[in-house]
């Protein structure tokens, strides 16, 4: 009768049935010591009826925060705490269950991860091989391995991160929906309990009791997806924090997380895109994880020495950036990812670049007004320039169709206020312009618009350049007096890049013309400026040179 009751109890319809001589009963039952395998049975249906009446309530006045815990909830933790600790078979299906529901109060997660033999006991329920009787249930949401994997992730969740838009909506909605007494709207502040330092402090607990080898032998005990996604969202609770990024490499969890993909993801026979692919927002939380080791580690740390794992990574990574299911979040710490898959070498950047619909999302997420997001997706391209002789060529390795407007807002890009964009700009820029079909399109940028000198030219040196006249490639950058320290690395793409474009002009009137158009810009005395001032070993004094050199030769006067 009581596991009857449990199972309705977690239905709205039959929890109206169930009056309150039935909750005295069972919890006359919950109090009994000598049938420990009853009292679990009864506190799981106390557990549903606790949380069950809260949501039911919930739903009356449009307020979905969790419900207090009471001293009666704090009873029942302690006492399926101790049926767990104290290894009886019998209850302990139920007493997990009971904690899977409960643990997602706050204050009961605190109360869990403060209980060390606990959870070193909760651990040890997940087997070690395949094929244990824990998991030879027909419901797998039974099982005490899924139970035990939700608790996990109940304690080491983060609260879902909102853009500033989404934060000031949810905000509006909580006041809208908020009771007060004096009858006018009022904001329900978060627990704080739940804020991201206290998530930190519990996933570094249940790290030291032993969490992650309990997280990947999960993984490789079942094949449940249930308990698979659970681990999942886990594991990126707890790699959200940078100090465990290191443990849960060592314990496995790169190769756990993979697994989990590969039974998400269908078949790569599947004609399907990848955009088009039927998957969750939770179906994603799994490539996030493994996307912030990658981003963390090296590719050979994560992945190992085979190459093919790496080729393997490229698929869940692309698919994370251009699935609509995916949040901007997301679609970061794939670009970040798959940039360090690109640098391991030209087999594997080509296979990002073929990857369905990635270049596309990638250039457009270069025109994206996040700072960040920009920055990841420049860094990305100029790597896959750098890696791939299909991206070299779709930007102007010869005249492809659109390889213009690429290399305008390459140019643009260049001229930005963030360095680290600029300096990945910048470089695409230096390696494309290696073609002379690059630098004819470049410079007939420069008879239209009138800016790419310029701009290449601030980038060796923005004290002496004429900044470049507006244009609205990109969205101009606030502080319209910014101060552009100079940077080694951005001095010698521009002179790269200058240095090209100037060997690709022969006929003399047209050297005239551009080499006029660079002294009256001032590019000359940057140039002279590099000759000077540089050391003997650096990169940027021999293309100086050379296109001083070039210069001299095309009339131009020179004072060195």
């Amino acid at each position: 009768m009581a596991h009857l009751l449990a199972q309705a109890s977690g239905h709205k319809s039959c929890r109206a049935l169930i009056s309150s001589q039935h909750t005295q009963w069972l919890t006359k039952l919950s109090r009994r010591t000598d049938d420990n395998s009853l009292r679990a049975a009864a506190a799981v249906a106390l557990v549903k009826l606790s949380r069950g009446a809260g949501a039911d309530a919930a739903e009356v006045v449009g307020n979905q925060t969790q419900a207090p815990t009471t001293t009666a909830d704090d009873d029942l933790v302690r006492m399926m705490t101790r049926l767990v600790v104290s290894g009886d078979d019998t209850s302990l299906a139920d007493a997990i269950e009971g904690l899977a529901y409960m643990s997602t109060d706050p204050h009961v997660k605190e109360m869990l991860v403060d209980d060390s033999p606990f959870l070193k006991r909760l651990f040890s329920v997940i087997p070690r091989r395949k094929g244990s009787a824990a998991l030879l249930l027909e419901d797998t949401t039974k099982s005490p391995v899924y139970g035990v994997s939700v608790i996990i992730h109940n304690l080491c969740s983060y609260r879902p991160r909102l853009t500033e838009e989404q934060a000031q909506v949810a905000k509006l909605r909580r006041m809208a929906k908020a009771p007060s007494s004096s009858g006018t709207p009022q904001e329900l502040e978060a627990d704080p309990l739940d804020d991201d330092e206290h998530v930190k402090a519990r996933g570094r607990k249940l790290v030291s009791c032993g969490v992650l080898d309990a997280l990947t032998a999960a993984v490789r005990a079942t094949d449940s997806r249930a308990v698979r996604l659970a681990v999942g969202k886990a594991l990126l609770g707890l790699i959200e924090d940078k100090d465990n990024r290191g443990k849960v490499l060592q314990a496995g969890g790169a190769k756990a997380l993979t697994l989990i993909i590969i039974g998400v993801l269908p078949s790569t026979k599947s004609s399907q895109s990848l955009q088009s692919l039927q998957l969750d927002a939770s179906d994603i939380e799994p490539m996030q994880a493994l996307a912030k080791l990658a981003i963390t580690a090296s590719p050979l740390q994560v992945f190992g020495p085979n190459e093919g794992a790496l080729y393997d990574a490229v698929r869940p990574f692309a698919l994370m950036l251009v699935h609509p299911s995916a949040n901007l979040l997301q679609r970061f710490e794939a670009l970040m990812a798959l940039t360090n898959l690109a640098s391991s070498g030209g087999a594997v950047a080509s296979r990002v670049a073929q990857a369905d619909g990635l270049l596309n999302k990638v250039e457009m997420l270069m025109l994206e007004e996040h700072v960040l997001v920009r920055r990841a997706a420049t860094e990305l391209i100029c790597n896959l320039v750098g890696g791939c002789e299909d991206v070299w060529t779709r930007y102007g390795g010869t005249k492809a169709p659109g390889a213009k407007s690429r290399l305008q807002v390459l140019a643009a890009l260049c001229d930005v206020e963030d360095v680290p964009t600029r300096m990945a700009a910048a470089g695409a820029l230096a390696v494309v312009s290696a073609s002379p079909d690059a630098c004819e399109l470049l410079l007939e940028l420069q008879r239209e618009r009138h800016r790419v000198l310029p701009i290449l030219g601030q980038l060796i040196d923005p004290g002496v350049v004429s900044p470049p006249p507006a244009g609205d490639d990109v969205e101009p950058d606030d502080d319209e007096e910014r101060e552009s320290p100079v940077s080694p690395g951005l001095v010698h793409r521009g002179v790269v890049c200058i240095l090209n474009l100037f060997m690709v002009v022969r006929e003399p009137a047209k050297r005239t013309e551009l080499a006029t158009e660079a002294d009256r810009i001032g590019i000359v005395r940057a140039l002279v400026g590099v000759v000077k001032s540089s050391p003997s070993n650096s990169p940027a004094l021999r293309p100086a040179a050379e296109a001083i050199k070039w210069l001299l030769g095309s009339g131009i006067e020179v004072t060195i």
